[in-house]
């Protein structure tokens, strides 16, 4: 059995790297519910393991965070929402689970799209900016 990777989202800092990469643009948004973060990168992340896996734990695992760290994202994330993004299920012979809701898939094909369409739209600007930048 192939044994998973660790996903750890970047943050994008080369300070300190001796050798230059290629330049990118990642826009990273954050969808904000007053003072709270409802969906961003990292919640983004969990949420698509949790579709990968159906399994918090080891969602969190691959993330190299805790499973309380995990639990209280998809908490805030459920806080914020109408609707649940993310439900429990009961255990059996396989144990229990997490199961994102159809609420948190479109969620997600939502906040992928407007990564998308950011991308797109700043494509020409994106492009000018980058001959300024060494490669």
């Amino acid at each position: 059995m192939k044994k998973p990777t660790k996903r750890r989202a970047s943050n994008g800092n080369t300070a300190g790297k001796s050798s230059v990469k290629s330049p990118g643009l990642k826009p990273r948004f954050r969808v904000v519910c007053g003072k709270t973060i409802a969906l961003g990168p990292g919640k983004v992340e969990l949420l698509e393991l949790l579709v990968e896996t159906g399994s918090l734990n080891e969602a969190a695992r691959r993330l190299d965070m805790s499973y309380m760290r995990a639990w209280t994202l998809v908490n805030t994330m459920n806080d914020c929402f109408r609707e649940p993004v993310v439900v429990t299920e009961r255990g059996g012979k396989t144990g229990g689970g997490m199961k994102v809701t159809a609420a948190g898939r479109l969620a997600l094909t939502l906040y992928r799209k407007i990564q998308s369409t950011a991308l797109s739209s700043t494509a020409a600007s994106w492009r000018r900016l980058q001959k300024l930048l060494r490669s």
